[in-house]
């Protein structure tokens, strides 16, 4: 065929398509969707439990599995050497008192003798004024013995009470419900503040489920907003979490925000560790411009929509972004209200006339 002709009849073509095709307005509205996303697990609390005194492992009373509620006993540690030591200072207590007792005795003496002196002194010649000088003197510095006993007895009480308060930490008790995830000592082991962990607790009744939430997904994230997810374990239930805490920062390596959810599980049905997938919501901030997924027309040179205008085929450049129920967002020259070509297709022609 001629290539004129051809043409010619290429143009016709895209003009009958052009009048037959059917149009639409764009519209602007929030769009919501939903990405699956995989996050992970972690106990509420978890801790590695540590003696704070050297000593020997006397008992441990749980092991892996233990289920125990806070203040419980988990293990005892026995130290000789802090028992000798409590007997000292207490020794030294009552060393104190004794010492302390026998200088109040003499103060009252010497108060009594530098009493009596003064009131004889009230007769002239009756005793030298370097007597009641003395006498003073002498009941002043037992005085100050007094208060010094007295401070011994403070301090060696408190010598008493800092053992005690060692001994305490020989019983090593749950800061917190939860659930015995390793043991790692036993009777007769050394343990102390330079020795590894005894056991590790986790709180499993309560759970934080992290998710990496990549930032082309972020907007629209709520705090206090419940997110449904399901864990192979369970496959036909579904669970739910609030989301608690944003981290508010892109990690720049992988270009995703770490956002968590608490997750109740008093059933125990959900474990550390499990990765559960997670129907994170996506809002987008505002309103967004919105065609059927039908009128964007995608060529090895472009993508566009057809935007009739004045009875006449426009070729508009636009990005797509999210898709939801057949409509796709797009971001371009365009506005709500503009008509479009429901169904767009490179055959009508930029500039060919639409009725």
């Amino acid at each position: 065929m001629n290539p004129g002709r051809l043409w010619i009849a290429l143009a016709a073509a895209g003009a009958l398509a052009a009048q037959k095709a059917p149009v639409v307005k764009v519209e602007a509205k929030a769009l919501s969707r939903t990405v699956l996303l995989t996050g992970e697990f972690l106990p509420y609390q978890t801790v590695d439990l540590h003696a704070r005194v050297q000593g020997f492992v006397e008992s441990v009373r749980v092991d892996r599995g233990s289920m125990v509620k806070q203040g419980d006993l988990l293990v005892t540690l026995s130290a000789p050497e802090m028992d000798a030591q409590a007997a000292g200072a207490e020794a030294r207590v009552k060393t104190a008192e004794s010492a302390a007792a026998e200088a109040r005795s003499k103060l009252v003496a010497a108060e009594s003798t530098y009493k009596r002196l003064r009131e004889a002194s009230a007769t002239e010649g009756a005793i030298s004024g370097n007597e009641l000088v003395i006498a003073r003197q002498a009941a002043e510095a037992l005085r100050d013995t007094v208060r010094a006993s007295e401070s011994a007895i403070t301090a060696a009480q408190a010598s008493v009470a800092a053992v005690r308060k060692m001994q305490q930490y020989l019983n090593i008790s749950a800061p917190f419900p939860g659930v015995i995830t390793e043991r790692l000592a036993h009777p007769g082991a050394l343990a102390g503040p330079g020795t590894g962990p005894l056991l590790r607790l986790e709180q499993v009744t309560r759970l934080r489920l992290v998710v990496a939430v990549p930032e082309a997904s972020f907007a629209g994230v709520r705090a206090g907003a419940r997110v449904p997810f399901q864990v192979s374990a369970y496959p036909t239930r579904t669970f739910d979490g609030a989301i608690a805490r944003i981290a508010r920062s892109i990690d720049p390596r992988t270009r995703t925000m770490s956002v968590e959810l608490d997750v109740p599980n008093s059933s125990g049905a959900l474990a550390p560790g499990m990765y559960p997938q997670v129907n994170w919501p996506v809002r987008t901030a505002g309103r967004s411009l919105i065609v059927p997924a039908t009128s964007v027309v995608r060529t090895t040179e472009r993508v566009f929509v057809i935007r009739v205008r004045e009875g006449r085929a426009e070729w508009v450049d636009v990005r797509v972004g999210a898709r939801e129920a057949g409509q796709f967002q797009v971001l371009g020259n365009l506005s709500e209200g503009d008509v479009v070509v429901k169904n767009g297709s490179d055959e009508i022609r930029d500039g060919s006339r639409v009725p």
